[in-house]
């Protein structure tokens, strides 16, 4: 199954780590990385680290903010989608995190992850993909998409992100 979560509210994270679990209850072997974060910036890292090992990766260069960062960036996304192919081999659900941000900016072409889904569907791998800006060509593929909307959050009154709660 393709599963995605997006939409611009605060969750699609979380929800990523909890279908983790849900699958790690049921004896499956999962892999999760994540293209936007860099390694050691979220708490569910050292978790996710804890639980699968070398089966997590952080590969990111952060949120892609100034254009001249570009090519790192891409340089960094292509890793994590190397990775991710080669994940599919050997485990039953595949999670990518923040492949809609990176998929968007642009650091990620409509081609990879075209061959990430056909590869993953021709393995029988689930794959769970998330971030903002979900495209019609990936919804018409996906069996399962959660939009997440926001109703409230702290930074309207001016709140910094917390600790726990963000990252």
């Amino acid at each position: 199954m393709l599963l995605i979560y997006t939409g611009n509210g605060k969750g699609k994270t979380s929800a990523c780590v909890g279908q983790t679990l849900r699958a790690l209850g049921q004896d499956m072997h999962v892999a999760f990385g994540q293209f936007m974060k860099k390694d050691g910036q979220a708490g569910e890292q050292r978790m996710l680290s804890r639980l699968l090992g070398d089966g997590f990766r952080a590969g990111g260069k952060g949120f892609l903010r100034k254009e001249e960062d570009r090519p790192a960036h891409r340089e960094a996304a292509l890793a994590m989608f190397d990775w991710g192919m080669r994940q599919l081999e050997d485990v039953d659900m595949l999670v990518l995190d923040e492949t809609l941000y990176a998929l968007g900016c642009g650091i990620l072409e409509e081609t990879e992850v075209r061959a990430l889904v056909d590869k993953a569907r021709e393995r029988g791998v689930h794959l769970v993909l998330s971030g903002r800006g979900l495209p019609e060509w990936l919804a018409a593929e996906a069996d399962l998409i959660t939009e997440m909307g926001e109703v409230k959050h702290p930074w309207q009154q001016g709140v910094t992100a917390t600790k726990g709660i963000e990252y």
